[in-house]
């Protein structure tokens, strides 16, 4: 593998929003609205409720953590759309540029949006709101990083599909972050889930994480038996994203799908 050639697909990235202002306020914009939202529907709830439970950090921390993971998978398929919508795409692989630098050079532009967007919503939750992950220590570290690379795995996966439906399939990459979450328990224990939810919640890392963040918001300790779990998983469809993607390029090759791919379709 060349880093210079996966650095190359990293600053065409940079070359696209240092040329498009205007691409650069997704990075910041909506994770700004999203915190500001609910971080104020939490205060709205703390002054109604009669608990003795702050709804700070259990809300608005959810929110922040499954906007992170949104802010991932939606890192990695933007960069792979944007050499979809220039039809850029087929001219990228007539260089000597592999398939795995490729997706190396999508991954590693997803960390630095996806950490822009983090930066943001962590100073906006604590400035505002109160809200400081900080004081979780290390025991945040773990459920940041199944998120993250739950996220890389959804978003390689979601770049396939596209890949082998065409490029107006991008419209069911979208709404997968909000069909995810019922199942992830983002907002409530999975308990509340009727049981065959619950089955489905068990196949995804993210109801791990955040079972075992309302645990530590709790004052207990972080579950290292359901982070291992999650983090088996979360590695099991990260090597499965990475085999669909190859599959479905080299199938596109063979096939000469690929040179004919465009706007609308890949036949």
């Amino acid at each position: 593998m060349s880093l210079s050639r996966v650095w190359a697909i990293v600053l065409r990235q940079v070359y696209l929003m240092k040329g498009s202002p205007s691409r650069l306020m997704p990075l910041f914009l909506w994770v700004a609205i999203d915190i500001v939202l609910w971080g104020f529907i939490s205060r709205f709830l703390n002054s109604v409720s009669h608990s003795n439970m702050s709804f700070v950090p259990t809300l608005l921390g959810a929110v922040l953590l499954w906007d992170f993971f949104a802010r991932v998978m939606q890192g990695v398929t933007i960069a792979f759309f944007e050499d979809i919508w220039s039809r850029n795409f087929l001219n990228l692989f007539c260089s000597p540029l592999s398939v795995p630098e490729y997706v190396t050079g999508l991954v590693v532009t997803s960390i630095a949006t996806s950490l822009v967007g983090l930066l943001v919503m962590l100073l906006l939750s604590s400035a505002i709101f109160g809200l400081s992950f900080l004081s979780y220590g290390l025991a945040l570290i773990p459920f940041l990083l199944i998120l993250f690379v739950f996220g890389i795995a959804l978003g390689i996966f979601a770049c396939g599909i596209v890949l082998q439906l065409g490029p107006s399939a991008e419209w069911f990459i979208w709404p997968i972050p909000g069909m995810l979450s019922p199942f992830a328990g983002v907002f409530y224990p999975l308990t509340t889930l009727p049981q065959w939810m619950q089955w489905v919640a068990h196949l995804l890392p993210p109801s791990y994480v955040f079972e075992g963040m309302r645990a530590v918001v709790a004052g207990g300790g972080a579950q290292l038996g359901e982070l291992g779990i999650a983090a088996s998983l979360v590695l099991v469809y990260l090597l499965g994203a990475c085999w669909f993607f190859m599959t479905i390029y080299r199938q596109s090759v063979r096939s000469g799908r690929l040179a004919r791919y465009n706007a609308e379709g890949s036949s």
